[in-house]
């Protein structure tokens, strides 16, 4: 069993919301609402699928998988957020703040992998229609979902076993509304050179090469879509892969921006905004999608208003 090292700092602050703190109390009610109504809309998806039979099909199944990764995420950071707006500031254990971060890379991870098996789904759907239900059979869908969450969080326990063997001699101030690794990392005073590879490698292996993996499949399924003859055809096959590349483009998006937009030398953390779009935005606009742009979740949910309506 690994040994912690003793440490001068027992807990870290998170800092929130400071450079605008004015706005802070503000923030509270429209983030609680959002927060509500993602747990409602991803929720609904969950329960449309289980009970719905047309929407028993692959598709659907890794639709609620990607559900549960919003509620995972949006749950693990927003209530803590509110609590840090609410404070202006939140105490949280060294212990809390990786477990924090443990589960909040699980469900990131997670989301990409599982973007990834969907655009291989509609590659199949699309691209080789004769083959889909022999090959995308029930024995494939739970090995996808299955190594889609084990690989996360094996490599999310493999990263928090790097980060228990730092030191941490002050400040404890992370300044963020949700602990990242970037700032944990910032306030180590121990050598983190191994664990920024580490994480490297992984951002490689979880962001960089899903991502190429899509945009290749995505190459044949237009590809195919544009062979098509007829237009009914092509409305058809681009609207069972419309709803998904939105929400590619906008995780994505995100993520890439992320990683881009220089942080350093502001007085106002561009970086705390971009990841509310990620950890609060995104999971809420997700099902939304779904729901306006599939017109047998649409259908669905016209039905089962209709049934409690009468």
């Amino acid at each position: 069993m690994l040994k912690i090292n003793v440490t001068k700092v027992i807990e870290f602050t998170l800092w929130g919301f400071q450079d605008i703190e004015i706005f802070s109390p503000a923030l509270f009610v429209p983030f609680l609402l959002i927060y509500i109504l993602t747990l409602f809309g991803n929720l609904l998806i969950i329960a449309l699928v289980l009970k719905v039979q047309t929407l028993k099909s692959p598709m659907y199944f890794f639709l609620t998988q990607l559900s549960l990764c919003d509620i995972l995420l949006t749950t693990n950071t927003v209530p803590n957020m509110l609590h840090v707006l609410l404070k202006r500031g939140s105490k949280i254990s060294i212990a809390g703040c990786l477990t924090q971060y443990f589960f909040y890379s699980v469900s990131a991870s997670a989301e990409s992998l599982l973007l990834t098996v969907m655009s291989y789904d509609r590659y199949l759907a699309i691209c080789r229609p004769l083959h889909y239900t022999s090959v995308m059979d029930l024995r494939l869908q739970s090995h996808l979902v299955f190594w889609s969450w084990l690989l996360p969080f094996m490599v999310g326990v493999l990263t928090v076993l790097q980060i228990l063997n730092l030191q941490f001699c002050g400040p404890h101030i992370i300044d963020h509304y949700f602990c990242d690794i970037a700032p944990i990392l910032e306030l180590s005073c121990s050598d983190h050179n191994n664990i920024d590879l580490t994480y490297f490698i992984l951002a490689i292996m979880f962001a960089l090469i899903p991502f190429g993996f899509i945009v290749c499949t995505y190459v044949f399924i237009f590809s195919a879509i544009f062979g098509i003859s007829s237009s009914s055809g092509k409305e058809k096959a681009f609207s069972t892969c419309s709803s998904h590349l939105i929400v590619v483009c906008t995780y994505y998006g995100t993520l890439i921006t992320i990683y881009m937009v220089p942080t350093k030398g502001h007085s106002f953390n561009v970086n705390k905004v971009i990841s509310l779009l990620y950890t609060l935005a995104t999971p809420f606009c997700n099902p939304i999608i779904y729901s306006l742009r599939n017109k047998q979740i649409k259908k669905s949910l016209m039905k089962g208003f209709l049934d409690v309506a009468g």
